[in-house]
């Protein structure tokens, strides 16, 4: 992982709700360019073209989850080292570590704080780093 300052976040949340926290949160808040997909099949298709430097995964989504959304944009060469944080209301201590196995660099547990939320993924960011 590149040790420059993180600015580009993508983040695949199924939750039209969420996903405005999280851009509100992120851009708004933090200072992130950010770009939000729906689904994991959408985030496949036009990820390539924004290069982020960070993946926030929901983890519970219809057609294909965060797992194997990861998995996916893991196959993509240009984006196969990106850090990835997988966003769930299931965090349970044997899921959190599954999520890490699978390549996380971290958890954010939902709901989570849309003031800290910023600071939060800036600091998984530099453990990471």
């Amino acid at each position: 992982m590149s040790h420059s300052e993180l600015q580009r976040i993508a983040c695949v949340e199924d939750d039209a709700d969420i996903r405005s926290i999280v851009e509100l949160s992120l851009a708004n808040l933090g200072g992130f360019q950010i770009t939000l997909y729906e689904s994991g099949a959408q985030a496949l298709e036009h990820i390539e073209k924004f290069q982020p430097q960070l993946i926030i995964l929901d983890m519970m989504m219809p057609g294909m989850d965060g797992l194997e959304t990861l998995q996916r944009i893991r196959a993509l060469p240009a984006l196969a080292a990106v850090p990835a944080v997988f966003m769930t209301a299931k965090a349970q201590p044997n899921e959190i570590q599954r999520y890490e196995h699978s390549g996380a660099i971290g958890v954010i547990v939902k709901p989570f704080d849309p003031v800290s939320l910023a600071s939060e993924v800036k600091n998984l960011w530099r453990a990471a780093a």
